[in-house]
C-alpha cells in the first residue's frame, strides 16, 4: 500500500516526471519499430549513435527529475530534444522514416497533459512540419521513392493532432486553475475557521483566568488562613480538592491558549509540551529542537505537536519518543517518531470518514492548509509521523 502511495505521489509530484518515466519506453519502441521493418539505414553507425546517447540522456534526465524539481525551461527544453533527435533519426535513417510515423502521433499527446496550451499549439505544429520537410528532403535524395500523396495525408492528421492537443491542454488548464482556485478557498476558509476557534479559545481562557480561576485561588487563600486558626481534618480536605481543582483549571487555561506559544514561539511551545508529557508518561524522551521563531503556521504546528505525543501517552505504550523540529526552506517540519505498538495507517482516513476527530482531523487540516503529514507505521514495529508546514517567509525569526 505504501509503495503504491509513493508512487502515486511520484507521478502526481510534476508533469516533467511522467515526460521523463515515458520517454524510456518510447525510445524501446522506436528501436524496435526500425528492427521489425528491418530497412537499410542510410547512415546506420550515426543512427546507432544517436539513438544511443538519446536514451543514455532519457535516463540520466530521469535521475534528476526524481530527485528534485527541476527549472520549467528545463521541461520544454526537453520536449524540443525529443523533437530533434526524432527528426535526426529520420533524417540519417532512410527508409525507416516511415517505421518512425507513428512517433511523430505520440509526441503531440505526450506534451497534451501539461497545462501549456501555447507549447502544445508549437510543439504540434512544428512536429508535422517537422515529418513533412523529412519525406521532402528523402524525396530529393533518392529519386526513386519521390513523396508519396500519403505523406500529405499523414501531414493533414499532424495537424488535426495539433489542434485537438492544444484544446485538450486548454481543458487540462482550465480545470487546473479552477482546481488551485478551489483549493486557495479551502485553505482561507480553513484558516479563517482556525483563527476563529484561537480567537474562541482566547476569550474562554482569559474568561476562566480571570473569573473561576482567581475566585478558586482566593477561596483557597482564605481557607489556608482558616487552617491556621481552627486546624480540622475536613479544612484540609477541602483546601486539597481546591488546590487540585485550581492546577486542573490553570492546565485547561494553558491549553486553550498557551501563553508560552504566543510570548516565545513555537520552539518554546513544543519544549513546554514535552515537559508537560514527561510529567505524565514514563517514556523517555529524545529531542532536537531548532529554534524557528513564531511562523505563520504555529498554531497548526503546536497542534500537531500536541496530538502527536498524547497519541504516543495514551496508545502507543512507548519506552522512547523522538521529537525533532528544523526549518527547511520555507517549511517548518515537526518529527515524532516513537518505538511503541504501531498501527495500521490506512486507519486514519476510516476514522475520518466516520465521523472521529484525532490525526484524521489534523491530517485533513494540513492539507487544506498547503502543508502535509505523512504517516509511517505498522503494528509492532512503532511508528514515525512527518508533519510539514505551509510555506513560511523566510525571513521570519
Amino acid at each position: 500500500m505504501e509503495r503504491v502511495r509513493l508512487w502515486r505521489d511520484f507521478l502526481a509530484a510534476e508533469p516533467v516526471r511522467v515526460s521523463a518515466l515515458l520517454r524510456l519506453p518510447l525510445i524501446a519502441l522506436i528501436a524496435v519499430l526500425v528492427w521489425i521493418w528491418d530497412v537499410d539505414h542510410w547512415l546506420p553507425q550515426l543512427y546507432a549513435a544517436i539513438l544511443g546517447v538519446y536514451a543514455i540522456g532519457a535516463v540520466v534526465w530521469l535521475i534528476a527529475v526524481v530527485r528534485g524539481p527541476v527549472p520549467r525551461w528545463a521541461d520544454w527544453t526537453s520536449i524540443v530534444i525529443d523533437l530533434t533527435v526524432i527528426i535526426a533519426l529520420c533524417l540519417v535513417s532512410g527508409g525507416a522514416t516511415a517505421a518512425l510515423l507513428p512517433v511523430f502521433f505520440l509526441l503531440p499527446i505526450s506534451v497534451a497533459f501539461q497545462d501549456r496550451p501555447g507549447l502544445s499549439a508549437i510543439f504540434g505544429g512544428v512536429t508535422a512540419l517537422g515529418y513533412l520537410a523529412v519525406w521532402i528532403f528523402y524525396s530529393k535524395r533518392d529519386d526513386r521513392v519521390g513523396l508519396p500523396n500519403m505523406v500529405y495525408t499523414h501531414f493533414g492528421f499532424m495537424v488535426w493532432m495539433a489542434v485537438a492537443t492544444t484544446a485538450l491542454s486548454l481543458v487540462l488548464a482550465w480545470r487546473a486553475a479552477r482546481l488551485t482556485a478551489l483549493q486557495e478557498v479551502r485553505r482561507q476558509l480553513v484558516s479563517e475557521a482556525m483563527q476563529s476557534d484561537e480567537r474562541h479559545n482566547r476569550e474562554v481562557a482569559e474568561h476562566l483566568h480571570d473569573g473561576p480561576l482567581q475566585t478558586l485561588l482566593a477561596a483557597r487563600l482564605e481557607l489556608d488562613e482558616a487552617r491556621e486558626r481552627h486546624a480540622d481534618p475536613a479544612l484540609d480536605l477541602v483546601y486539597t480538592a481546591l488546590h487540585q481543582t485550581a492546577a486542573g483549571l490553570r492546565s485547561t487555561v494553558s491549553e486553550l491558549h498557551p501563553q508560552v506559544l504566543a510570548q516565545l514561539g513555537l520552539t518554546a511551545g513544543v519544549r513546554e509540551l514535552l515537559r508537560q508529557f514527561q510529567t505524565r508518561h514514563d517514556v523517555d524522551v529524545i529531542a532536537e529542537l531548532d529554534e524557528v521563531g513564531h511562523p505563520a503556521s504555529q498554531t497548526l504546528m503546536y497542534r500537531a505537536a500536541r496530538e502527536l505525543l498524547t497519541n504516543v501517552g495514551k496508545h502507543a505504550g512507548a519506552r522512547t519518543v523522538n521529537v525533532d523540529l528544523v526549518r527547511r526552506g520555507d517549511r517548518v517540519i515537526l518529527t515524532v517518531a516513537d518505538d511503541g505498538c504501531g498501527f495500521d495507517p490506512g486507519v486514519v482516513g476510516r476514522s475520518l470518514a466516520a465521523g472521529h476527530i484525532g490525526l484524521g482531523s489534523l491530517q485533513a487540516r494540513f492539507d487544506a492548509m498547503g502543508g502535509s503529514m505523512h504517516i509511517e507505521s505498522a503494528d509492532g514495529r512503532g511508528s514515525r509521523i512527518v508533519a510539514t508546514s505551509p510555506r513560511e517567509p523566510i525571513d521570519v525569526v
